[in-house]
């Protein structure tokens, strides 16, 4: 079926494994610490949601700076002048 093993590899009950370049072991390294990267932060992020232990809509640490209900309340009454 395939070229057997005129390419060099190493051979298991009849089944020839091909030897990986260089590139592709260093890419496919590189490709999971990103991905692993990724999971862990989004795991700080989002982990407490993800088990259970608090609501998406709960907290987010009140990121308005003070732009909550007082801008609001200057905007509705600047409207009616």
């Amino acid at each position: 079926m395939g070229g057997g093993g005129a390419h060099g590899g190493t051979t298991y009950k009849g089944y020839t494994i091909p030897h990986n370049k260089r590139w592709h072991t260093v890419a496919g390294k590189g490709l999971c610490a990103v991905m692993w990267f990724w999971v862990f932060y989004r795991a700080k992020q989002d982990g407490a949601v993800l088990l259970g232990l608090r609501h998406p809509w709960d907290g987010h640490d009140d990121h308005s700076h003070g732009h909550g209900h007082e801008h609001e309340a200057s905007s509705s009454s600047s409207s009616s002048h």
